[in-house]
């Protein structure tokens, strides 16, 4: 391991490598710094072929999306593996499946009873969003259509203090029709029913509500098609020379004004990653920062913002997908899911979570 700094002014940087990967935090003074003079990334798991939508229980166990692509995990019969969800256990470092077929899930969350709602995709997923008891392990599907179409792909999933369920409906991935005709954000209320409450976040992907509940951040990371694989570089048009060409479109964090009502208006783009690709989820820490799993090759990693947008910190990762705070003794634990793997990293902040219903 490599450790160094240097002082710049008021500001202190410190560099460190550890197998490959490296982290540089940012702090100003006295401050102390979101990560800690050597913390290390340590890999905990390797899965099958993408792993997203990390979350924390309440009782600690850590939960996992393992996206199994059809086009990757057929075996030599034509079989294919129906997607997992895995719980990694920190005090034992084991890891178990948890569900499978997962429905293709991604993202994972706990509402305040401590219930798993989770986003199941497409590519032969379940389009839906669902609720899980974790004491019964009953599930309940809590949408799955809207205006009596099926959802495109949910993605990623948000909840407030109300306990209103807030997802991004893209499609990178699946055979199905698609048959929303927008991308957007939904929100799922307390009753039931559901509204569509953003259609001008370019390809909505990762959502976070602020743990102040006035902000709905929304990631757009606008591919330039329906799969999941990167355009190539250089000329997009594709090799059959037709005269449709794909482009990449916005790659930005958004912030949204969240009213008391649930609705959200646009306040404004606090990062555009343009020309590169753009962040896929994202959580906040206690203080209301960011941490967000950006994408882009030229500097793939765990961005760590103020809610002004200000980067704060930058933890170098494979492309990463996701990222989730432990809790309890373990609430300084950032999990990370990137590539086919989890990793881990202690920070000096503290994760944020619902507040348990009573």
């Amino acid at each position: 391991m490599l450790s160094h700094s240097r002082q710049l002014g008021f500001s202190t940087f410190h560099i460190l490598t550890v197998f490959g990967l490296f982290f540089v935090s940012r702090s100003t003074g006295a401050e102390e710094p979101i990560v800690p003079a050597g913390a290390q990334v340590e890999k905990l798991f390797e899965a099958s072929i993408l792993t997203e939508g990390v979350s924390v229980a309440p009782d600690g166990m850590v939960y996992f999306s393992d996206i199994t692509f059809s086009h990757k995990s057929q075996d030599k019969n034509g079989a294919i593996e129906a997607g997992h969800i895995w719980k990694f256990d920190p005090t034992t470092k084991k890891t178990s499946i948890f569900r499978s077929p997962s429905g293709m899930s991604n993202g994972i969350k706990f509402d305040a009873s401590g219930a798993m709602v989770v986003a199941e995709g497409a590519d032969f997923g379940g389009r839906r969003i669902t609720r899980t008891d974790m004491q019964t392990g009953k599930t309940r599907i809590i949408a799955g259509l809207y205006e009596g179409r099926p959802l495109n792909s949910p993605n990623d999933i948000t909840i407030d203090e109300k306990g209103r369920i807030y997802f991004s409906d893209p499609r990178y991935l699946g055979h199905e029709p698609i048959d929303q005709p927008v991308v957007a954000v939904y929100r799922i209320d307390t009753d039931g029913s559901l509204h569509r409450i953003i259609t001008d976040a370019g390809k909505a992907n990762g959502v976070c509500v602020s743990p102040d509940q006035k902000t709905l951040y929304v990631v757009s990371n606008e591919n330039g098609g329906t799969a999941i694989d990167r355009l190539p570089t250089g000329d997009p048009t594709p090799a059959n020379k037709s005269k449709v060409t794909l482009r990449k479109g916005l790659m930005a964090l958004l912030a949204y004004d969240l009213a008391p009502d649930g609705t959200a208006t646009l306040r404004k783009t606090l990062v555009d990653y343009s020309p590169h690709d753009g962040p896929d989820g994202l959580v906040t820490d206690r203080d209301g920062n960011l941490y967000v799993a950006v994408r882009a090759l030229n500097r793939p990693g765990i961005c760590v913002y103020s809610p002004e947008g200000k980067e704060l910190a930058y933890i170098k990762t494979e492309v990463p997908t996701n990222v989730g705070f432990g809790r309890g003794a373990s609430s300084k634990t950032l999990y990370i899911t990137a590539m086919n793997k989890l990793y881990s990293i202690q920070v000096n902040r503290e994760g944020y979570h619902l507040p348990p219903s009573r």
